[in-house]
């Protein structure tokens, strides 16, 4: 079997995924693009995501993009697989403030059983991109398991 057979229906499979994710419905994310080994979810900061100063929190931050490598690991995996993140690190650069905060990840490696995968998140304002924290991601492949490929 191809790899490109194994991940048909990916962005079907990522999207059915992201919709069933109560907390990032909670935060208000969402989804904005889907490709094979590579993920993008926009939140826009309100008074709900923020910390004392008025940033969005890093709690908010880091789970859009834990959230962002997981599906883009998830994207290059088999259909009858799940994921979950094993270890993830992340550097907050700057503050994460602006109209719109995009978190993009990416597979840097594929494995069969574990998955390695960075985010960039960027704030956004007035049309300006700039880098506030990068995330690594370990990421581990399960099946057999009852419920875990939806």
């Amino acid at each position: 079997m191809s790899r490109e057979t194994e991940i048909a229906g990916y962005e079907d499979r990522v999207r059915a995924s992201f919709a069933k994710q109560g907390l990032m419905s909670t935060l208000g994310a969402t989804l904005v693009s889907v490709a094979p080994g590579l993920v993008e979810i926009a939140l826009s900061p309100t008074p709900a995501v923020a910390q004392q100063h008025g940033f969005v929190h890093a709690g908010a931050v880091s789970a859009i993009a834990d959230t962002a490598a997981g599906y883009a690991a998830l994207s290059l995996m088999p259909p009858d697989r799940g994921v979950l993140t094993t270890e993830f690190k992340i550097n907050l650069v700057a503050p994460a403030v602006g109209d719109r905060i995009l978190a993009r990840g990416r597979v840097v490696k594929a494995g069969r059983t574990l998955t390695l995968a960075q985010t960039e998140v960027f704030a956004e304002s007035g049309g300006q991109q700039k880098l506030i924290a990068l995330l690594t991601a370990t990421l581990m492949a399960l099946e057999g398991r009852q419920g875990i490929s939806d």
